[in-house]
């Protein structure tokens, strides 16, 4: 059987290889089909700047409104839409697109393998266009029109912007860098403090703080369709989180899915598809069963019309429409319908990683905090603590509040209210829009605006003044200097006070203890690191294979230990 296996596995690799020498030869990302818009004297049409902060360009305009936070509006058809957007956000989507390039260069540091990786793209998405609706094609064309050519090492600027609408789904292969990991809830009746529906979601995508800087809350309203609101950024014409004038809403959790082998429909352009034309939740879920996918999604689907929250199930190959039990839902990133309860990959999900430990810290919220309203369910999202108010260590992947969110929104759909966290994190204030006032007041605006409802705002979690806050940003900084150092060949020596202050900055974080092992390891000292590893284990980990790894190296110390003995 082991035999099979590693034949499997060399000609999997072989396959592999071929695949990028396939794209390399056809030159897959020159060989575009370029969209053929009918009219393209929208891309006349000039740009604005009437004051600081505010660009207009036709009816369209965006500004960064006084909470920090970029406000967009847009209207019309697809191809107007896209080059409309990428006009206004041409020096956002540039940021985007260096925040995203500089963050694969500090995880894959290896410029020959980035370029290896970047014909392997091209080559599994060569199809990606069949798979995406017309509509957003020219959407997405129109607003590559304005990308940087800065970036055209990575390929021409139509099938750059194309292809980063499946970032999200590739993070899925790449969880344990610890890319995507969201928690999303929902409650209603008597759950809910005046008995309307509340929806609640941290979207914890990290790509980089420079990443999550610029998000943009955008408003469109198109040709057809309903008019909507989504939580975006510059380039980016799928969703992630967002409500429609119907008082429908859409946000996306990954589940644990296999390495997809060729490119279907990104969940953020099904999100962005069901947050457009569905009205209930029987039409959401009929547009996701339309579509074929190449991860598994769970999108927890909000409706002021059912006056409940359900959940979409979907992998490659299934669907399942999870329907509540109760007054409310909780999401994170495991299945719980009966449709996938015996999946393999599930089942191992649920075991070894950390979705089902928030899934009980949130019921066990909910639980404490009802009734809730909006204030209550933003406390829940930046919850910081274990189970049973357990430290579990700041930036814990077990905790609600990983702080590392890109954004986090709760959504009043009956009342067309939603409110978005400025940053840091979700621990900034929290901005309220009503998007019905939005979309019937504030069409072509000549002027900067407030457009918020200031007097519902939440203000920020005291977290963000406190000692603990500076102490977490000294973790970080120490942390990503450890790993340096403990890189192969690092011959630059460390005092022990440096360990002893990065400890101190973190106490009941497993990680500050396995980081303080690797370097003692890295340096030959396997009698120092084996007691940051067995210091380690007696924390909360997130991960099964994150407590594997460190037993095999607290193994290897015991062995070398051994050696030097003899």
């Amino acid at each position: 059987m082991k035999k099979f296996f590693k034949i499997l596995f060399v000609i999997i690799v072989i396959l592999f290889f071929a695949g990028v020498i396939f794209a390399t030869w056809f030159q897959l990302d020159t060989r575009v089909r370029v969209p053929e818009p009918a009219d393209r004297s929208v891309t006349k049409l000039p740009v604005a700047n009437p004051e600081k902060d505010f660009y207009t360009c036709g009816r369209n305009w965006i500004q960064r409104g006084n909470s920090g936070l970029w406000e967009l509006y847009l209207e019309g058809k697809p191809f107007e839409r896209g080059v409309i957007e990428g006009k206004l956000t041409r020096g956002l989507m540039e940021k985007q697109e260096q925040a995203f390039t500089d963050r694969l260069t500090e995880m894959i540091p290896s410029p020959a393998y980035l370029k290896f990786l970047k014909y392997f793209i091209y080559w599994f998405n060569r199809d990606l266009e069949d798979y995406i609706p017309e509509e957003y094609i020219y959407e997405i064309y129109g607003i590559s029109l304005s990308a940087s050519d800065k970036f055209s090492f990575i390929g021409n600027n139509y099938q750059r912007q194309l292809n980063y609408h499946s970032a999200h789904d590739i993070g899925h292969a790449l969880q344990d860098f610890h890319m995507v990991g969201c928690s999303s809830f929902g409650v209603w009746k008597e759950k809910s403090r005046d008995g309307s529906l509340l929806i609640g979601r941290n979207f914890d995508f990290y790509v980089g703080d420079e990443f999550a800087r610029n998000k943009i809350v955008c408003f469109e309203k198109p040709e057809s369709g309903y008019p909507f609101m989504m939580i975006t950024w510059g380039g980016m014409a799928g969703a992630v989180s967002g409500m429609n004038e119907q008082g429908l809403t859409v946000t996306i959790n990954a589940a644990k899915s296999d390495i997809p082998y060729s490119a279907r429909t990104p969940i953020s352009m099904l999100a962005r598809e069901i947050l457009q034309y569905a009205r209930n939740i029987q039409e959401a879920y009929a547009i996701a069963q339309k579509r074929e996918t190449f991860v598994s999604e769970s999108i927890l689907i909000g409706s002021a019309s059912d006056g409940k929250a359900s959940i979409i199930e979907k992998s490659p190959y299934k669907i399942a429409l999870v329907e509540p039990q109760d007054n409310y839902i909780v999401s994170t990133n495991h299945f719980r319908s009966a449709t996938f309860r015996t999946d393999p990959k599930n089942v191992k999900d649920i075991k070894e990683n950390a979705s089902l430990y928030r899934y009980k810290k949130i019921l066990q919220d909910i639980t404490e905090e009802q009734p809730l309203d909006a204030g209550s369910m933003a406390k829940i999202l930046r919850d910081r603590s274990g189970l049973n108010h357990t430290d579990i260590g700041m930036g814990n992947e077990k905790a609600v509040n990983q702080l590392i969110a890109h954004h986090s929104i709760i959504f009043e759909p009956e009342k067309h209210l939603v409110w978005v966290s400025n940053g840091p994190w979700q621990i900034g204030g929290y901005t309220c829009y009503d998007i019905v006032k939005i979309f019937h007041n504030f069409a072509a605006l000549h002027q900067r605006t407030e457009i918020s409802e200031m007097d519902r705002a939440i203000s920020p979690d005291p977290f963000l003044s406190s000692d603990s806050y500076t102490q977490f940003n000294r973790f970080r900084e120490l942390r990503k200097e450890l790993k340096k150092m403990s890189r192969p060949g690092e011959k630059t020596n460390l005092r022990r006070s440096y360990i002893r202050e990065l400890i101190g900055t973190n106490p009941d974080f497993f990680e500050v203890y396995s980081l303080a092992g690797d370097y003692f390891y890295s340096k030959n000292q396997p009698d120092s690191a084996m007691g940051y590893y067995r210091k380690a284990l007696g924390k909360v980990i997130a991960r099964q294979n994150e407590r594997q790894k460190i037993i095999e190296k607290l193994a290897d110390c015991i062995v070398e230990l051994k050696k030097k003995k003899l």
